[in-house]
């Protein structure tokens, strides 16, 4: 009885630890998405074709 339920406790620890990773994989997808994103916007404003014209350049 006792090494089922360590077992299972063990089994739970590891879901619980894959859960942690997925989320935290998500998360770090999302960040660079949003970097990509500001990228973009940095980029297209100093080319003057983004969402503020660049005439002083």
């Amino acid at each position: 009885m006792d090494v089922s339920s360590s077992t299972n406790t063990s089994a739970i620890g590891v879901e619980v630890q894959k859960k942690a990773q997925d989320v935290q994989a998500q998360q770090v997808l999302k960040v660079l998405e949003s970097v990509d994103t500001q990228s973009k916007q940095v980029t297209a404003q100093k080319t003057g074709i983004g969402n503020s014209i660049n005439i002083t350049g």
